[in-house]
Parts: C-alpha cells; structure tokens; sequence
C-alpha cells in the first residue's frame, strides 16, 4: 500500500469478484428458467432469510422504504394516525409513515447509542398524549389522534434498547415496527426473557433494506419484511403484488414493491458469508477502538453497551470540528460519509410539522459532528492505521498503538 492509494468509504468491488461465479450462476438460473419474478429464487432467499433472523416468515419487497411502508399498513396503521419514530434516521423511515397515510412525530434518541431513547418515549406519552379508557389508546393531546404505532430505528448497525420499548407499546396498544434496514444480524439481549434476540424478531414486523451498501446488500435495490404474524405477512405479499390474492383477484388496491428474482438469489448467495462478514466488521471496529483510544478526548467513539452486538454498518465518530476532518481525510484520499447531516424534523418535506431547531437537541449535536469513517468487511488493518494516523496528524497527537492482526 502507498500513501496515495484511496481508500474507499465502502468497498462494493471485492466481495462481488470474490462471489462472481455464484452471482453470475444466478443470473444464468433465471435466464434458464425465464422465472423472473417471484418463482422459487424468492421464496427461497424468504425461507433463508427468516431462519436467520430467527422469524417464521419473510417476504421480500422492493425496497426498506416499501418493507416499512407495507409493514405498517398490512398492521393496521390508518390514514390519520399517529406514527412515533426518531430525528436521528434516513427519511425512508418518515416517508413510510406519511406515504401509509399517517402523521410522524418524533421522540430523541439516546446520547451515547444514538437509538431510541425509551425514557424520552415515556414521557412522550405520558406527557403530550391521554389514555382513552375505552379503547385503551393513547390519544395526541393537541392532534386529537391515536398514537397507533412506534419505529425504533436500529441506526448504525445497533439495535435499539428494546425492552422498555416493548413494554410501553403492549401497555398502551400501540404497534412495533423495527426498521432493521441498518442491522442485518445485529442482536439485542433481553433481560426481560434472559436471552439474546435479532434484530428484525422483537417487534409485530421489521423491514430491512438491501441497498448494494448494507451489510447484505443487492446487486440493484431489494427489501424484506419478517414477522411471527401470518396475517400481517399474508397482507404485505397482497399488498406488494397489485393487492392479489390471486392472479388478477384483487382483494385490495396494492402497489407494484415485488423483489425481482435474481437479486433474491443474489441476496441467498451473499446471507450464507453475512455472519462472517459481520463478525470481521466486528473486528475492524474493536482496532478503531483501540487506535483511536488516543484521542478520546477531541473525539466521541461509537458506545455499544452491554445488550448489544452491534454488525457495525457504519462506523460513526462525533468530533466538533466536522468539515475540516473530512477535508483532511478526503484530501489525503480516504473517503467519508455523513450519516446525517440534517435530522428528519428540520428537512424542508416536514416543515408543516411546525418542529423548530432546538426541538430535539440529540438528534441535532449527531447531525452536526457525526462523521463515519471507512468501514466494510473488506478494509485492511493497514488502512485503518492510515486513516487513523491521518486523524491523529490533523489533531497533533502521536499514537503509540500498534495495529493488530
């Protein structure tokens, strides 16, 4: 390696050269067969998927916006309703919300795990909403509508802190829907039932997305719901092919969010190297840990607390001076990200919310120092050792670790 070579913020070449005869032996599958939509590449990529996220079904959609979007429609979400989720969160997961009808309003995230904040959640409902004794819904004070439903975000590769979640949504009737989009194979400990989870099991349905970037990413675009709920599942399949039961049945209005059958067999291939890939991610984030040790006091390191194994899809550090790490960093070729510049509350689409700067202060101090560093199954310890010494450069502090292997 010299000092010049690029290093890439994610790497989507290699492990598809190293897959090329599987992927391209996909493809030549659906060309033999002309099964291009659905057909068994689906339904087995759905039967592999839901077994490794410890669910009893699975069905494959379009997209994570779609996976969310049908998840909270096939569960009962209707026009109106009031939907909870984070600032701190790709607007996929609002767009979801107010594309399935509903309003989206926002509880802050936790300071170190950048989720969910459950207490923040608490206060919300107890405070901004009121108990209708007959139907034992929490009604919006001010909007005068049910909070019907609630999407922890399990941002960066983390799940969210799942039990008081849980707990608050079952004593107040509302749904869980997980967006997993970010955490394929992560698990969560519960202490309620003394055992790990994974994320995508915990709630009534999750969606997850396979953009090429994700941790089990497509060769194109491509998503998933799982669920325990046949009903719910029965739904979702209706609601992604046109709302058929049956060809040219319509039992409802639907829209057209299949997955195409060779990026679910690309997507089968790919799962069976996910917990590897995952663990070597794993890996990489511990050396970061211990490189960027040095400088724990100029920069925030990523928290995984005790109940989580994070799959670190991204590798985010907070530090006040963003731009000029980035323009040191992008000018000694090593690529970055932002993950997000600007919270879901404060983006033009929202505005008629009536959410001001300040609102949501968490999600805000992210989104103004967040920066994600390289990070894929792929990256080489000695990449890590030149990005990090490029930082430690930038902010005059010499590191005495050595890269470990």
């Amino acid at each position: 390696m010299t000092q010049t070579e690029k290093i890439p913020f994610v790497d989507l070449v290699t492990p598809h050269k190293e897959l090329e005869n599987e992927l391209v032996n996909v493809f030549k599958s659906a060309l033999g067969t002309a099964s291009f939509i659905g057909g068994p590449l689906v339904e087995g990529f759905e039967r592999d998927f839901a077994q490794f996220c410890k669910t009893r079904l699975c069905v494959g959609v379009s997209s994570g916006t779609d996976a969310l979007r049908f998840a909270l429609m096939a569960a009962g979400v209707q026009p109106g309703d009031i939907v909870l989720t984070v600032p701190l969160t790709f607007i996929a997961t609002t767009e979801a919300i107010t594309q399935a009808g509903a309003r989206a309003d926002f509880v802050d995230v936790d300071p170190r795990t950048y989720t969910m904040d459950p207490e923040k959640l608490k206060e919300y409902l107890e405070i901004q909403c009121v108990l209708d004794q007959n139907t034992g819904q929490m009604i919006h004070r001010n909007h005068r509508k049910p909070v019907r439903a609630v999407i922890p975000v399990h941002l960066y590769g983390q799940t969210a802190d799942m039990d008081p979640i849980l707990e608050l949504a079952a004593r107040y009737k509302m749904v869980v829907i997980e967006d997993a989009c970010q955490a394929h194979g992560a698990e969560y400990f519960s202490k309620k039932e003394n055992r790990w989870r994974m994320a995508g099991s915990m709630g009534h349905a999750a969606a997850f997305s396979f953009y090429p970037g994700k941790n089990l990413g497509a060769c194109g675009e491509g998503g998933a719901v799982t669920t325990n709920d046949e009903a719910l599942a029965y739904k979702v399949r209706m609601l992604r092919d046109h709302g058929q039961s049956k060809k040219y049945y319509h039992d409802m209005e639907g829209y057209n969010g299949r997955l195409d059958s060779v990026q679910a067999g690309i997507l089968q291939v790919k799962l069976r190297h996910l917990a590897e890939w995952n663990r070597k991610r794993r890996e990489t984030a511990a050396r970061y840990q211990e490189l960027l040790a040095p400088v724990v006091d100029a920069i925030t390191l990523p928290f995984e607390p005790n109940w989580s194994r994070s799959i670190y899809h991204l590798y985010v550090i907070l530090i006040p001076e963003r731009d000029k790490l980035i323009e040191h960093l992008n000018g000694e070729g090593i690529g970055t990200g932002i993950h997000y510049p600007i919270p879901i509350h404060l983006q033009t689409p929202y505005r008629a919310l009536g959410f001001k700067e300040g609102d949501f202060p968490v999600s805000e101090k992210v989104a103004s120092h967040a920066v994600s560093l390289p990070m894929h199954a792929h990256i080489q310890p000695e990449h890590q050792q030149r990005v990090v010494d490029s930082m430690l450069g930038l902010l005059s502090v010499t590191s005495n670790v050595a890269v470990g292997n």
